[in-house]
Formats: structure tokens, C-alpha cells, sequence
């Protein structure tokens, strides 16, 4: 079971990204973080999903079109997920740099 960073991306612009999946071998859930981060100085606007499929339904967002300020980070934190779900992105910009961390158990 792994602990400390699971999954890390900087995601292509307009384009759903999976970060992370939970594994199933050996694992039933895990409890993270996710730390979004704009590392350009203009605004854009991000999502966030805990999903069954790489393109989750609107009810699996947590995140939906969130603007993230220049060079400002959002944290979201105590997220559990389930073995086989994902943790999916997306940007407006190719400018976010996503890393989810926890562990699995």
C-alpha cells in the first residue's frame, strides 16, 4: 500500500485528465489530498472529480468551474475514494500542476 504522493499531472488544457485510481490488488479505499496549483499569473478556471470513469457525471464534480487566481493554490483535503475510482481534472489552461497525496489502506 502506497503512501505520500499517488498520482501527480500537469494536464493538457480543455481536456479531462485521470490522476490517480485507486488500485484494487491488496487495497479497499484511500484517504487524500488534492493540491491545485496556477503557475501562471492570470486566472482559470478548474474542476474536480471523484469519478467511476475518466469522464465523470456531474454529480461525481466536486469542483466545477472554480477559478483559481494567478499563481494561488486550492487545496482540498480528507477525500476518500473507493478501489477503482478516479481522481480526474480539468483545466482551462495548461497551466496547473495537480499532485493528490495520502495512502491507501
Amino acid at each position: 500500500m502506497a503512501s505520500g504522493i499517488l498520482g501527480q499531472s500537469a494536464p493538457t488544457a480543455a481536456t479531462l485528465t485521470s490522476v490517480y485510481t485507486v488500485p484494487g490488488a491488496g487495497t479497499s479505499r484511500a484517504v487524500f489530498n488534492v493540491s491545485m496549483v496556477n503557475t501562471s499569473g492570470n486566472p482559470i478556471a478548474v474542476r474536480l472529480a471523484i469519478a467511476g470513469t475518466a469522464t465523470p457525471s456531474i454529480e461525481e464534480y466536486i469542483e466545477y468551474d472554480t477559478v483559481l487566481p494567478g499563481n494561488a493554490v486550492l487545496e482540498r483535503g480528507g477525500l476518500v475514494a473507493q478501489t477503482g475510482e478516479i481522481v480526474v481534472v480539468f483545466s482551462t489552461a495548461a497551466t496547473l500542476s495537480v499532485s493528490v497525496y495520502g495512502y491507501e489502506e
